[in-house]
């Protein structure tokens, strides 16, 4: 029996074991719609060359005769590597000012070569030639490395160095309960730790925004030796207003934290948070409504702390921070990290 995991040549490796185990060529051929010629040609290919034998070789040569000039193939990875923000026709104009001349479809087929064609993989090359020369980086070169940062927080890849480094928070709405009326959760995740404090409110305002930093995470954060340094949050009107009259700015402010706000259109910038509230949707709200009648705000408040605190010490996760351990233990072992800063 031949395997192969290659779906372009599966139909040929099934005619050959259809024949096999049938024992009957012909059967086999006219059942995959092959002709008997054909089957021997593949059967005569395996014999020779194993399974791979059988892959579809392309006929394409390259014309060498057509490529650029080696100096000006040159020319053009070195501008890709001093400005990888450049497309093709701003490369070709560049480089014709330097007396070096090439088409913009040049310069592309260049890049292609190189693995070189869109701005995310100059940007690779880029960090690679400063690691392995040290050159120093000129302003341009900087100024793409920070639009590269900029993109990857906008799709929700985060740079956190330590506990405290930067805290993801959001408002999450529960629901309505016939007495309290409208229920709000305000919600705090640590992205490097992700452990997560959560507090209900009958409102959205500023004064709720800043009440859950008050009570519970600034204070649990200095228990444990910490500063929290940035606060990432939406757009939405509880977290941004005029810095003099909002409270939730100016609650940051008094607190020498840094408020970093999401980029326009990009929820997913936020995305820390939003996982926690599929999370606590799942396995909790949708749990206990179905198993207890809340009549007062404190009473499903209580229930909510239980479940967060399980959440922080009992509940594992597989994230590349967590690795497997629980947010608390990540946070405990996270002081190293804060220690190295603090000293650096």
């Amino acid at each position: 029996m031949i395997h192969s995991t290659e779906k372009v040549i599966s139909h040929k490796v099934g005619l050959i074991n259809l024949a096999e185990q049938l024992q009957n060529v012909s059967q086999a051929c006219k059942i995959m719609g092959f002709s008997r010629d054909t089957f021997y040609r593949y059967k005569e290919a395996v014999e020779d060359g194993g399974v791979e034998a059988l892959l579809e070789k392309t006929r394409r040569k390259p014309n060498l005769h057509n490529r650029v000039d080696p100096n000006v193939e040159e020319a053009v990875l070195k501008h890709a590597i001093d400005e990888p923000a450049h497309g093709q026709t701003r490369t070709s104009n560049e480089l014709r000012k330097i007396g070096t001349f090439v088409s913009p479809s040049g310069v592309r087929s260049i890049w292609l070569r190189h693995d070189l064609a869109c701005f995310k993989d100059r940007l690779k090359a880029l960090e690679k030639h400063v690691a392995e020369t040290g050159a120093v980086q000129t302003e341009s070169q900087v100024q793409a490395l920070e639009r590269k940062k900029e993109e990857q927080e906008a799709h929700g890849e985060i740079k956190t160095e330590h506990p405290g480094y930067l805290g993801s928070q959001d408002t999450f709405y529960v629901g309505t309960l016939k007495v309290v009326g409208r229920v709000y959760q305000q919600t705090f995740v640590d992205t490097h730790s992700k452990v997560a404090h959560a507090k209900l409110y009958t409102n959205k305002t500023p004064i709720t925004a800043a009440d859950i930093l008050n009570e519970r995470v600034l204070p649990f954060y200095e228990e444990q030796g910490f500063s929290m340094l940035r606060i990432l949050t939406d757009r939405g009107t509880e977290y941004c207003g005029k810095p003099e009259q909002h409270d939730y700015q100016l609650y940051l402010a008094l607190n020498d934290i840094d408020h970093t706000r999401t980029m326009a259109r990009h929820p997913q910038t936020n995305g820390i948070v939003e996982r926690f509230h599929k999370i606590i949707l799942n396995e909790f709200y949708q749990a206990t409504f179905r198993k207890k009648i809340y009549t007062t705000l404190d009473q499903l408040q209580e229930d909510l702390d239980v479940w967060v605190n399980k959440y922080n010490t009992e509940r594992t996760h597989q994230g590349k921070m967590c690795c497997g351990r629980t947010p608390f233990e990540t946070l405990i072992d996270g002081q190293r990290l804060w220690k190295q800063k603090q000293l650096g």
